[in-house]
Protein backbone atom coordinates (compact mmCIF):
# COMPACT_ATOMS: atom_id res chain seq x y z
CA UNK A 1 0.00 0.00 0.00
CA UNK A 2 2.98 2.59 1.06
CA UNK A 3 4.53 1.73 -2.51
CA UNK A 4 1.54 2.72 -4.55
CA UNK A 5 0.81 5.44 -2.30
CA UNK A 6 4.53 6.55 -2.84
CA UNK A 7 4.23 6.33 -6.71
CA UNK A 8 1.01 8.14 -6.68
CA UNK A 9 2.37 11.20 -5.03
CA UNK A 10 5.48 10.92 -6.98
CA UNK A 11 3.86 10.90 -10.45
CA UNK A 12 4.19 13.83 -12.60
CA UNK A 13 3.81 15.76 -15.81
CA UNK A 14 1.10 14.27 -18.19
CA UNK A 15 0.66 10.82 -16.29
CA UNK A 16 -0.34 13.33 -13.12
CA UNK A 17 -2.62 15.16 -15.43
CA UNK A 18 -4.31 12.04 -16.64
CA UNK A 19 -4.32 9.92 -13.51
CA UNK A 20 -6.15 12.87 -11.73
CA UNK A 21 -8.75 13.76 -14.38
CA UNK A 22 -9.53 9.82 -14.39
CA UNK A 23 -10.47 9.61 -10.66
CA UNK A 24 -12.13 12.79 -11.18
CA UNK A 25 -14.02 10.97 -13.92
CA UNK A 26 -14.24 7.43 -12.14
CA UNK A 27 -15.98 9.62 -9.14
CA UNK A 28 -18.87 10.13 -11.95
CA UNK A 29 -20.03 6.72 -12.02
CA UNK A 30 -21.16 7.24 -8.26
CA UNK A 31 -23.56 9.84 -9.27
CA UNK A 32 -27.19 8.46 -11.40
CA UNK A 33 -27.88 6.55 -12.95
CA UNK A 34 -24.95 4.38 -13.04
CA UNK A 35 -24.70 4.58 -8.57
CA UNK A 36 -21.87 2.31 -8.78
CA UNK A 37 -20.70 3.69 -4.93
CA UNK A 38 -17.77 1.99 -4.75
CA UNK A 39 -16.09 3.65 -7.42
CA UNK A 40 -15.14 5.90 -4.88
CA UNK A 41 -13.49 3.95 -3.19
CA UNK A 42 -10.73 4.66 -6.25
CA UNK A 43 -11.26 7.72 -6.93
CA UNK A 44 -11.05 9.64 -3.61
CA UNK A 45 -7.99 7.73 -1.94
CA UNK A 46 -6.08 8.35 -5.01
CA UNK A 47 -7.01 12.08 -4.65
CA UNK A 48 -5.29 12.07 -0.95
CA UNK A 49 -2.44 10.27 -2.48
CA UNK A 50 -1.93 12.76 -5.48
CA UNK A 51 -2.08 15.59 -2.91
CA UNK A 52 0.41 14.07 -0.37
CA UNK A 53 2.77 14.92 -3.63
CA UNK A 54 1.62 18.32 -3.81
CA UNK A 55 4.89 20.44 -2.87
CA UNK A 56 3.22 23.92 -3.41
CA UNK A 57 0.43 25.39 -3.22
CA UNK A 58 -0.16 25.97 -6.48
CA UNK A 59 0.49 22.33 -7.59
CA UNK A 60 -2.43 21.74 -5.04
CA UNK A 61 -4.94 24.07 -6.27
CA UNK A 62 -4.02 22.32 -10.28
CA UNK A 63 -4.23 18.51 -8.60
CA UNK A 64 -7.73 19.85 -7.33
CA UNK A 65 -8.86 21.71 -10.15
CA UNK A 66 -7.78 18.41 -12.54
CA UNK A 67 -9.89 16.17 -10.12
CA UNK A 68 -12.85 18.14 -10.31
CA UNK A 69 -12.75 18.67 -13.91
CA UNK A 70 -12.80 14.99 -14.93
CA UNK A 71 -15.50 14.71 -12.55
CA UNK A 72 -17.88 17.79 -13.71
CA UNK A 73 -17.11 17.29 -17.70
CA UNK A 74 -18.55 13.59 -17.55
CA UNK A 75 -21.00 14.38 -14.71
CA UNK A 76 -22.27 17.15 -16.90
CA UNK A 77 -21.70 16.57 -20.55
CA UNK A 78 -25.62 16.76 -21.01
CA UNK A 79 -25.95 20.12 -20.48
CA UNK A 80 -24.90 20.52 -24.17
CA UNK A 81 -27.94 18.96 -25.29
CA UNK A 82 -29.84 21.69 -24.16
CA UNK A 83 -28.37 23.90 -27.08
CA UNK A 84 -28.81 21.08 -29.87
CA UNK A 85 -31.80 21.62 -29.49
CA UNK A 86 -31.62 24.52 -31.81
CA UNK A 87 -28.07 23.73 -33.16
CA UNK A 88 -27.93 25.69 -36.06
CA UNK A 89 -27.76 29.10 -33.63
CA UNK A 90 -26.38 27.03 -30.96
CA UNK A 91 -23.74 24.52 -31.63
CA UNK A 92 -20.91 27.00 -31.75
CA UNK A 93 -21.36 27.58 -27.93
CA UNK A 94 -21.47 23.27 -27.46
CA UNK A 95 -17.74 23.67 -26.65
CA UNK A 96 -17.89 26.75 -23.82
CA UNK A 97 -20.88 24.35 -22.04
CA UNK A 98 -18.85 20.78 -21.98
CA UNK A 99 -15.76 22.44 -21.09
CA UNK A 100 -16.89 26.32 -19.92
CA UNK A 101 -18.93 25.04 -16.83
CA UNK A 102 -16.88 21.97 -15.69
CA UNK A 103 -13.79 24.55 -15.73
CA UNK A 104 -15.43 26.98 -13.31
CA UNK A 105 -17.04 24.38 -11.27
CA UNK A 106 -14.14 22.43 -10.68
CA UNK A 107 -12.18 26.23 -8.65
CA UNK A 108 -14.57 25.02 -5.66
CA UNK A 109 -12.31 21.81 -5.84
CA UNK A 110 -9.65 22.68 -6.75
CA UNK A 111 -10.06 25.86 -3.43
CA UNK A 112 -10.35 22.70 -1.25
CA UNK A 113 -7.46 20.85 -2.48
CA UNK A 114 -5.68 24.40 -1.84
CA UNK A 115 -6.81 23.95 1.62
CA UNK A 116 -5.89 20.96 1.90
CA UNK A 117 -2.14 21.62 1.66
CA UNK A 118 -2.27 24.47 3.40
CA UNK A 119 -3.73 22.96 6.37
CA UNK A 120 -0.86 19.74 6.21
CA UNK A 121 -2.49 17.40 8.08
CA UNK A 122 -0.54 14.27 8.10
CA UNK A 123 -1.74 10.66 8.98
CA UNK A 124 -4.90 9.29 8.87
CA UNK A 125 -6.47 12.36 9.78
CA UNK A 126 -5.77 14.27 6.45
CA UNK A 127 -8.64 11.64 5.69
CA UNK A 128 -10.49 13.72 7.85
CA UNK A 129 -9.50 16.75 6.78
CA UNK A 130 -10.28 15.90 3.05
CA UNK A 131 -13.62 15.14 3.80
CA UNK A 132 -13.67 18.73 5.49
CA UNK A 133 -12.43 20.73 2.90
CA UNK A 134 -14.41 19.26 0.07
CA UNK A 135 -17.71 19.50 1.46
CA UNK A 136 -16.82 23.08 2.41
CA UNK A 137 -16.25 23.10 -1.41
CA UNK A 138 -19.34 21.20 -2.09
CA UNK A 139 -21.55 24.00 0.14
CA UNK A 140 -19.99 26.77 -1.29
CA UNK A 141 -20.35 25.46 -4.74
CA UNK A 142 -24.18 25.06 -3.94
CA UNK A 143 -23.98 28.87 -2.61
CA UNK A 144 -22.27 30.99 -4.67
CA UNK A 145 -22.93 33.50 -7.35
CA UNK A 146 -26.84 31.55 -7.38
CA UNK A 147 -25.45 28.34 -6.30
CA UNK A 148 -24.91 25.14 -8.56
CA UNK A 149 -25.44 22.04 -5.93
CA UNK A 150 -25.86 19.47 -8.36
CA UNK A 151 -23.89 15.85 -8.16
CA UNK A 152 -23.07 16.27 -4.31
CA UNK A 153 -21.12 13.37 -3.56
CA UNK A 154 -23.99 12.57 -0.88
CA UNK A 155 -25.82 12.15 -3.87
CA UNK A 156 -24.25 8.57 -4.38
CA UNK A 157 -27.10 6.87 -2.43
CA UNK A 158 -30.11 7.19 -3.96
CA UNK A 159 -29.84 3.33 -5.00
CA UNK A 160 -30.50 3.00 -1.01
CA UNK A 161 -33.92 3.83 0.73
CA UNK A 162 -32.21 2.90 4.12
CA UNK A 163 -28.88 5.13 3.54
CA UNK A 164 -31.22 7.72 2.47
CA UNK A 165 -32.54 8.78 5.59
CA UNK A 166 -29.35 10.18 7.15
CA UNK A 167 -30.39 13.25 4.80
CA UNK A 168 -33.25 13.80 7.70
CA UNK A 169 -30.84 14.28 9.96
CA UNK A 170 -27.91 16.06 8.70
CA UNK A 171 -29.00 16.76 5.20
CA UNK A 172 -26.93 15.83 1.78
CA UNK A 173 -24.19 18.30 2.50
CA UNK A 174 -23.71 16.22 5.59
CA UNK A 175 -23.93 12.88 4.14
CA UNK A 176 -21.65 13.95 1.21
CA UNK A 177 -18.84 14.57 4.25
CA UNK A 178 -19.72 11.49 5.85
CA UNK A 179 -19.35 9.74 1.94
CA UNK A 180 -16.14 11.43 1.33
CA UNK A 181 -14.88 9.94 4.78
CA UNK A 182 -15.49 6.75 4.04
CA UNK A 183 -14.35 6.67 0.51
CA UNK A 184 -10.72 8.17 1.54
CA UNK A 185 -10.83 5.92 4.22
CA UNK A 186 -8.39 3.37 2.36
CA UNK A 187 -5.68 6.39 1.84
CA UNK A 188 -5.03 6.19 6.07
CA UNK A 189 -3.57 2.75 5.45
CA UNK A 190 -0.24 4.23 4.22
CA UNK A 191 1.26 7.15 2.99
CA UNK A 192 3.65 8.42 0.52
CA UNK A 193 5.99 8.36 3.32
CA UNK A 194 5.63 4.94 4.32
CA UNK A 195 3.18 2.57 6.38
CA UNK A 196 0.93 4.24 8.85
CA UNK A 197 0.74 1.37 11.53
CA UNK A 198 -1.84 0.21 13.72
CA UNK A 199 -3.36 3.79 13.66
CA UNK A 200 -3.85 3.25 9.65
CA UNK A 201 -6.60 1.03 10.32
CA UNK A 202 -8.42 3.75 12.67
CA UNK A 203 -10.45 5.42 9.78
CA UNK A 204 -11.05 2.21 7.89
CA UNK A 205 -12.95 1.26 10.97
CA UNK A 206 -14.52 4.33 11.78
CA UNK A 207 -16.03 4.31 7.88
CA UNK A 208 -17.22 1.07 8.25
CA UNK A 209 -18.25 1.71 11.27
CA UNK A 210 -20.18 4.87 10.12
CA UNK A 211 -21.67 2.76 7.10
CA UNK A 212 -22.79 0.01 10.05
CA UNK A 213 -24.76 3.09 11.57
CA UNK A 214 -26.24 4.71 8.43
CA UNK A 215 -28.10 1.57 7.32
CA UNK A 216 -29.35 0.26 10.37
CA UNK A 217 -30.63 3.99 11.37
CA UNK A 218 -32.57 3.94 7.89
CA UNK A 219 -33.62 0.71 8.15
CA UNK A 220 -34.97 0.99 11.67
CA UNK A 221 -36.44 4.28 10.31
CA UNK A 222 -37.86 2.38 7.67
CA UNK A 223 -39.42 -0.04 9.53
CA UNK A 224 -41.25 2.34 11.62
CA UNK A 225 -42.29 4.77 8.39
CA UNK A 226 -45.98 6.25 8.20
CA UNK A 227 -47.08 4.62 4.89
CA UNK A 228 -50.56 6.97 5.19
CA UNK A 229 -51.97 8.43 2.63
CA UNK A 230 -54.10 11.79 2.27
CA UNK A 231 -57.81 11.17 2.34
CA UNK A 232 -59.49 12.84 -0.45
CA UNK A 233 -56.31 13.62 -2.29
CA UNK A 234 -55.95 11.47 -5.38
CA UNK A 235 -53.25 12.96 -7.61
CA UNK A 236 -52.84 12.23 -11.55
CA UNK A 237 -49.51 12.89 -13.24
CA UNK A 238 -49.18 13.84 -16.90
CA UNK A 239 -46.17 13.75 -18.90
CA UNK A 240 -46.76 14.27 -22.56
CA UNK A 241 -43.33 13.38 -23.63
CA UNK A 242 -43.34 16.43 -26.05
CA UNK A 243 -39.94 16.79 -27.85
CA UNK A 244 -38.35 19.94 -26.88
CA UNK A 245 -37.76 20.67 -30.52
CA UNK A 246 -41.51 20.78 -31.09
CA UNK A 247 -42.63 22.34 -27.46
CA UNK A 248 -42.08 25.96 -28.99
CA UNK A 249 -42.79 25.15 -32.67
CA UNK A 250 -46.20 27.56 -33.19
CA UNK A 251 -47.40 25.66 -35.64
CA UNK A 252 -47.22 22.93 -32.65
CA UNK A 253 -48.80 24.46 -29.92
CA UNK A 254 -52.06 23.34 -30.06
CA UNK A 255 -51.39 19.95 -30.42
CA UNK A 256 -49.17 19.99 -27.82
CA UNK A 257 -51.88 21.08 -25.43
CA UNK A 258 -54.42 18.37 -27.06
CA UNK A 259 -52.24 15.70 -25.75
CA UNK A 260 -51.91 16.79 -22.24
CA UNK A 261 -56.13 17.24 -22.62
CA UNK A 262 -56.31 14.06 -23.91
CA UNK A 263 -53.94 12.41 -21.30
CA UNK A 264 -56.45 14.13 -18.39
CA UNK A 265 -59.08 12.33 -19.84
CA UNK A 266 -58.12 9.14 -19.49
CA UNK A 267 -60.58 7.16 -17.70
CA UNK A 268 -60.17 7.38 -13.50
CA UNK A 269 -59.81 11.59 -14.02
CA UNK A 270 -63.04 11.82 -11.85
CA UNK A 271 -61.59 10.13 -9.22
CA UNK A 272 -58.16 12.59 -9.08
CA UNK A 273 -58.64 15.80 -6.68
CA UNK A 274 -55.18 16.68 -8.05
CA UNK A 275 -53.83 17.31 -11.88
CA UNK A 276 -50.30 18.71 -12.37
CA UNK A 277 -48.95 19.10 -15.63
CA UNK A 278 -45.62 19.70 -16.24
CA UNK A 279 -43.09 23.27 -16.52
CA UNK A 280 -44.93 25.56 -19.47
CA UNK A 281 -47.24 22.66 -20.15
CA UNK A 282 -49.38 25.28 -21.13
CA UNK A 283 -47.35 27.88 -23.87
CA UNK A 284 -50.16 30.68 -23.24
CA UNK A 285 -50.55 33.44 -20.38
CA UNK A 286 -54.11 32.20 -19.02
CA UNK A 287 -54.87 35.23 -17.04
CA UNK A 288 -55.71 36.97 -19.93
CA UNK A 289 -57.91 33.97 -21.55
CA UNK A 290 -61.01 33.60 -19.92
CA UNK A 291 -62.48 30.59 -22.44
CA UNK A 292 -59.18 28.69 -21.98
CA UNK A 293 -59.18 29.04 -18.47
CA UNK A 294 -62.67 27.50 -18.47
CA UNK A 295 -62.19 25.11 -20.78
CA UNK A 296 -59.55 23.55 -18.33
CA UNK A 297 -61.45 23.91 -15.11
CA UNK A 298 -64.15 21.26 -17.27
CA UNK A 299 -61.09 18.53 -17.80
CA UNK A 300 -61.40 17.87 -13.94
CA UNK A 301 -64.48 16.88 -11.37
CA UNK A 302 -66.17 19.32 -9.03
CA UNK A 303 -63.58 20.22 -6.06
CA UNK A 304 -60.82 19.11 -8.12
CA UNK A 305 -57.77 21.21 -8.62
CA UNK A 306 -55.29 21.47 -11.57
CA UNK A 307 -51.55 22.79 -11.01
CA UNK A 308 -49.52 23.41 -14.15
CA UNK A 309 -46.71 25.51 -15.50
CA UNK A 310 -47.48 28.55 -17.72
CA UNK A 311 -45.64 32.12 -18.67
CA UNK A 312 -47.18 34.78 -17.32
CA UNK A 313 -46.44 38.05 -18.52
CA UNK A 314 -46.59 41.86 -17.63
CA UNK A 315 -47.48 44.06 -20.65
CA UNK A 316 -46.04 47.69 -21.19
CA UNK A 317 -48.03 50.93 -20.55
CA UNK A 318 -49.03 50.55 -24.59
CA UNK A 319 -50.65 46.73 -23.93
CA UNK A 320 -48.73 45.48 -26.60
CA UNK A 321 -45.08 44.41 -25.63
CA UNK A 322 -44.03 42.09 -23.05
CA UNK A 323 -42.14 44.40 -20.53
CA UNK A 324 -41.97 41.20 -17.64
CA UNK A 325 -42.18 38.05 -18.15
CA UNK A 326 -42.13 35.11 -15.17
CA UNK A 327 -42.02 31.27 -15.07
CA UNK A 328 -44.72 29.87 -12.78
CA UNK A 329 -47.11 27.50 -11.45
CA UNK A 330 -51.07 28.32 -11.58
CA UNK A 331 -53.72 26.36 -9.81
CA UNK A 332 -57.18 26.39 -11.03
CA UNK A 333 -60.68 25.04 -9.55
CA UNK A 334 -63.02 23.13 -11.60
CA UNK A 335 -64.86 26.72 -12.39
CA UNK A 336 -61.90 27.71 -14.22
CA UNK A 337 -60.66 29.87 -11.43
CA UNK A 338 -56.69 30.87 -10.53
CA UNK A 339 -57.02 30.10 -7.14
CA UNK A 340 -53.07 30.07 -6.51
CA UNK A 341 -49.86 31.56 -8.18
CA UNK A 342 -46.01 30.90 -8.22
CA UNK A 343 -43.01 32.69 -9.75
CA UNK A 344 -39.97 30.60 -10.09
CA UNK A 345 -37.58 32.64 -7.82
CA UNK A 346 -34.44 30.79 -8.54
CA UNK A 347 -33.97 31.26 -12.50
CA UNK A 348 -31.24 29.56 -14.19
CA UNK A 349 -28.54 31.62 -15.91
CA UNK A 350 -28.27 32.09 -19.71
CA UNK A 351 -31.26 29.85 -19.57
CA UNK A 352 -33.82 32.12 -17.94
CA UNK A 353 -31.49 35.46 -17.95
CA UNK A 354 -28.18 36.53 -18.92
CA UNK A 355 -25.88 37.79 -16.08
CA UNK A 356 -23.33 40.16 -17.04
CA UNK A 357 -26.42 41.26 -20.10
CA UNK A 358 -24.49 44.57 -21.14
CA UNK A 359 -20.87 43.09 -21.28
CA UNK A 360 -21.76 40.06 -23.42
CA UNK A 361 -23.92 42.70 -25.41
CA UNK A 362 -21.19 45.24 -26.55
CA UNK A 363 -19.14 41.91 -27.37
CA UNK A 364 -21.69 41.56 -30.23
CA UNK A 365 -23.24 37.91 -28.69
CA UNK A 366 -26.42 38.47 -29.82
CA UNK A 367 -27.37 34.50 -29.46
CA UNK A 368 -26.54 34.52 -26.13
CA UNK A 369 -28.30 38.34 -25.31
CA UNK A 370 -31.18 38.50 -27.95
CA UNK A 371 -33.72 37.42 -25.44
CA UNK A 372 -36.14 38.55 -22.53
CA UNK A 373 -34.47 38.03 -19.30
CA UNK A 374 -37.44 37.01 -17.04
CA UNK A 375 -38.18 38.20 -13.66
CA UNK A 376 -37.73 36.06 -10.51
CA UNK A 377 -40.40 35.97 -8.09
CA UNK A 378 -39.92 36.72 -4.03
CA UNK A 379 -38.63 32.86 -3.25
CA UNK A 380 -40.30 29.86 -1.71
CA UNK A 381 -44.42 30.16 -0.45
CA UNK A 382 -46.95 28.16 0.94
CA UNK A 383 -50.09 28.02 -1.60
CA UNK A 384 -53.25 27.82 0.59
CA UNK A 385 -55.51 25.52 -1.58
CA UNK A 386 -58.91 24.45 -1.25
CA UNK A 387 -59.94 20.81 -0.19
CA UNK A 388 -55.93 19.82 -0.03
CA UNK A 389 -52.91 20.68 1.96
CA UNK A 390 -51.20 23.22 1.25
CA UNK A 391 -48.17 23.67 -1.07
CA UNK A 392 -44.89 24.40 -1.78
CA UNK A 393 -44.03 24.67 -5.79
CA UNK A 394 -40.62 24.22 -7.07
CA UNK A 395 -39.84 24.87 -11.09
CA UNK A 396 -37.37 22.99 -12.56
CA UNK A 397 -33.89 22.91 -11.12
CA UNK A 398 -35.50 24.90 -7.77
CA UNK A 399 -35.60 21.03 -6.52
CA UNK A 400 -32.02 21.02 -6.09
CA UNK A 401 -31.48 23.44 -3.48
CA UNK A 402 -30.95 21.75 0.10
CA UNK A 403 -32.85 24.12 3.13
CA UNK A 404 -34.05 26.07 0.37
CA UNK A 405 -37.58 24.24 -1.06
CA UNK A 406 -39.97 24.71 1.68
CA UNK A 407 -41.68 27.81 2.93
CA UNK A 408 -43.13 29.03 6.29
CA UNK A 409 -46.12 28.36 7.21
CA UNK A 410 -45.12 24.65 6.75
CA UNK A 411 -46.82 23.17 3.60
CA UNK A 412 -48.07 19.48 3.51
CA UNK A 413 -46.17 18.37 0.63
CA UNK A 414 -43.91 19.67 -2.35
CA UNK A 415 -44.62 20.15 -5.88
CA UNK A 416 -41.97 19.41 -8.67
CA UNK A 417 -43.09 21.04 -12.01
CA UNK A 418 -40.31 20.38 -14.63
CA UNK A 419 -38.99 20.11 -18.72
CA UNK A 420 -36.10 17.88 -18.29
CA UNK A 421 -36.76 17.64 -22.39
CA UNK A 422 -34.02 19.89 -22.98
CA UNK A 423 -31.23 17.32 -22.23
CA UNK A 424 -32.98 13.96 -24.02
CA UNK A 425 -32.16 10.61 -23.08
CA UNK A 426 -29.09 11.40 -20.53
CA UNK A 427 -27.89 10.90 -17.38
CA UNK A 428 -29.31 14.45 -16.48
CA UNK A 429 -33.25 13.72 -16.27
CA UNK A 430 -32.30 10.93 -13.68
CA UNK A 431 -29.91 13.37 -11.69
CA UNK A 432 -32.52 16.06 -10.96
CA UNK A 433 -34.83 12.80 -9.96
CA UNK A 434 -32.53 11.72 -7.31
CA UNK A 435 -32.30 15.33 -5.98
CA UNK A 436 -36.22 15.78 -5.53
CA UNK A 437 -35.98 12.37 -3.53
CA UNK A 438 -33.22 13.94 -1.47
CA UNK A 439 -35.47 17.29 -0.39
CA UNK A 440 -38.07 14.75 0.70
CA UNK A 441 -36.43 13.15 3.02
CA UNK A 442 -34.64 16.16 3.93
CA UNK A 443 -38.12 18.27 4.60
CA UNK A 444 -40.24 14.95 6.24
CA UNK A 445 -42.69 16.28 2.77
CA UNK A 446 -43.86 14.21 0.65
CA UNK A 447 -43.09 15.45 -3.66
CA UNK A 448 -44.97 15.30 -6.81
CA UNK A 449 -42.83 16.06 -9.70
CA UNK A 450 -44.30 16.33 -13.16
CA UNK A 451 -41.98 16.29 -16.03
CA UNK A 452 -42.47 16.80 -19.52
CA UNK A 453 -40.46 13.95 -21.00
CA UNK A 454 -40.04 12.05 -17.53
CA UNK A 455 -39.12 10.98 -15.09
CA UNK A 456 -41.94 11.91 -13.71
CA UNK A 457 -43.69 10.25 -9.53
CA UNK A 458 -44.95 10.35 -6.66
CA UNK A 459 -42.15 10.62 -3.53
CA UNK A 460 -43.04 9.98 -0.31
CA UNK A 461 -41.67 11.76 3.00
CA UNK A 462 -38.86 8.64 3.18
CA UNK A 463 -37.70 9.48 -0.51
CA UNK A 464 -39.46 6.25 -1.58
CA UNK A 465 -41.27 6.31 -5.15
CA UNK A 466 -44.43 5.30 -4.39
CA UNK A 467 -45.28 5.67 -8.30
CA UNK A 468 -43.56 6.71 -11.53
CA UNK A 469 -43.13 7.24 -15.71
CA UNK A 470 -39.69 6.75 -16.85
CA UNK A 471 -37.79 8.74 -19.36
CA UNK A 472 -38.98 9.33 -22.63
CA UNK A 473 -42.44 7.71 -22.08
CA UNK A 474 -45.90 8.90 -22.16
CA UNK A 475 -48.68 8.77 -19.70
CA UNK A 476 -50.01 9.37 -16.50
CA UNK A 477 -49.45 8.80 -13.01
CA UNK A 478 -52.00 8.23 -10.58
CA UNK A 479 -51.24 7.89 -6.95
CA UNK A 480 -52.87 8.74 -3.89
CA UNK A 481 -51.19 11.57 -1.65
CA UNK A 482 -48.63 10.35 1.03
CA UNK A 483 -48.96 11.77 4.28
CA UNK A 484 -46.71 14.47 5.26
CA UNK A 485 -43.98 14.05 8.76
CA UNK A 486 -43.59 16.38 11.66
CA UNK A 487 -40.37 18.39 10.83
CA UNK A 488 -37.08 16.82 10.40
CA UNK A 489 -34.41 17.58 12.30
CA UNK A 490 -32.74 19.14 9.15
CA UNK A 491 -35.70 20.50 8.19
CA UNK A 492 -35.90 22.68 11.74
CA UNK A 493 -31.97 23.48 11.57
CA UNK A 494 -31.02 23.38 7.96
CA UNK A 495 -27.04 22.77 7.54
CA UNK A 496 -26.30 24.92 10.88
CA UNK A 497 -24.86 22.05 13.02
CA UNK A 498 -22.93 20.65 10.00
CA UNK A 499 -21.53 24.64 9.33
CA UNK A 500 -20.27 24.22 13.06
CA UNK A 501 -19.15 21.11 12.78
CA UNK A 502 -16.66 22.03 9.72
CA UNK A 503 -15.83 25.82 11.54
CA UNK A 504 -14.70 24.50 14.68
CA UNK A 505 -12.35 21.72 12.92
CA UNK A 506 -11.31 24.02 10.68
CA UNK A 507 -10.35 26.61 12.61
CA UNK A 508 -8.46 24.00 15.30
CA UNK A 509 -6.57 22.79 12.08
CA UNK A 510 -6.02 26.64 11.57
CA UNK A 511 -4.72 27.29 14.35
CA UNK A 512 -2.37 23.75 14.94
CA UNK A 513 -0.57 25.10 11.38
CA UNK A 514 -0.51 28.55 12.13
CA UNK A 515 1.61 26.94 15.61
CA UNK A 516 3.61 24.77 13.46
CA UNK A 517 5.02 26.95 10.92
CA UNK A 518 5.94 29.65 13.95
CA UNK A 519 7.58 26.54 15.75
CA UNK A 520 9.27 25.84 12.34
CA UNK A 521 10.48 29.64 11.83
CA UNK A 522 11.90 29.32 15.20
CA UNK A 523 14.19 26.15 15.19
CA UNK A 524 15.69 27.93 11.75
Amino acid sequence: MSTLAARLAGACGWRRTLLLLVLGALATLAMPPVSFTPALLLAFPGLVCLLDGSARGWRALLDGWLFGFGFFVTGLYWVSNALLTDAEQFAWLVPFAVAGLPALLALFTGAAALLFHWLRTTGPSRVLTLAVVWTIGEWARGHAFTGFPWNLVGTTWDWSDAMLQANSLIGVYGLSLLTVLVAAAPAALASAGGREGAHGWLMPSLAAVLVAAGFVFGFLRLAAADNGTVAGAEVRIVQANIAQQMKWEPDQLRANVERHLTLTRRPGIEARRIVVWPETALPYDIERDAALRSALGGLIAPGALLATGVPRAELDATGQYLSRVWNSVAVLDSAGVIVGTYDKAHLVPFGEYVPLRPLLASLGLRAVTGFLDHSAGPGPRTLALPGVPPVSPLICYEAIFPAAVAAEPRPGWLLNVTNDGWYGASAGPYQHFASARIRAVEEGLPLVRAANTGISGVIDSYGRVRASLGLLEEGVVDSALPVALPPTLYARLGDLPLLIVLGLYGAVLIVVAVVSRKSVATDR
